[in-house]
């Protein structure tokens, strides 16, 4: 029961975790300029660009065309989006199906809610954290590998903390998945 419990709460927080880094603006963000009073910031996520000065104002614009983006920036928006739904229905299948909350009335329909959520710890919370996991790693490869790169002559971004923030709530839910199937096929 403290194992269930113990998951379940490492899924919330890794969902959590997932679901705060996309409207956060920081994915990338670049400097531009060495002196203190003439700085300015550019900075970026999966849905728009912004940049700000040192007075602290920022302006942000929206990608112009669905179209125009890059193949890996909606590969990262789909992926990203498949990590929280998969995550708040994983999880809702986790409360239902552990043993210490008692939904469905009977024992016996408590324990096919229970093989159906919880036993399965691969379909619960192992796709949220890989899907999570396979966007943040995309795109800090793609941030790094431009940033490395000699002949790439456009403004070179560094990873921001969302990138960070992301790859920790996909590992809580990846890890939290493997906790939970490992558990359950030693009861088996």
């Amino acid at each position: 029961m403290y194992m269930e419990i113990g998951c379940f709460v490492s899924c919330l927080c890794g969902w959590i975790l997932v679901c705060s880094t996309l409207p956060t603006e920081y994915w990338t963000f670049s400097e531009v300029g060495s002196i203190v009073l003439t700085t300015s910031n550019y900075y970026s996520n999966l849905w728009r660009d912004c940049i700000s000065d040192t007075t602290g104002v920022s302006d942000c614009k929206d990608y112009p065309s669905m179209l125009a983006l890059p193949v890996f920036l909606h590969a990262c928006r789909a992926l990203a989006i498949c990590a929280v739904i998969t995550g708040f229905f994983g999880g809702v299948l986790a409360l239902i199906g552990m043993k210490c909350t008692k939904i469905g009335g009977s024992e016996l329909a408590n324990s096919r809610v229970t093989f159906a959520g919880a036993r399965s710890g691969c379909v619960r919370v192992l796709p949220p954290g890989f899907c999570g996991m396979i966007t943040y790693s995309w795109w800090a490869n793609r941030v790094i590998s431009e940033f490395v790169d000699p002949n790439f002559r456009a403004q070179k971004f560094e990873l921001g903390a969302a990138v960070f923030v992301g790859w920790g709530g996909s590992s809580s839910s990846s890890l939290e998945g493997w906790c939970w199937l490992t558990s359950q096929e030693k009861k088996a």
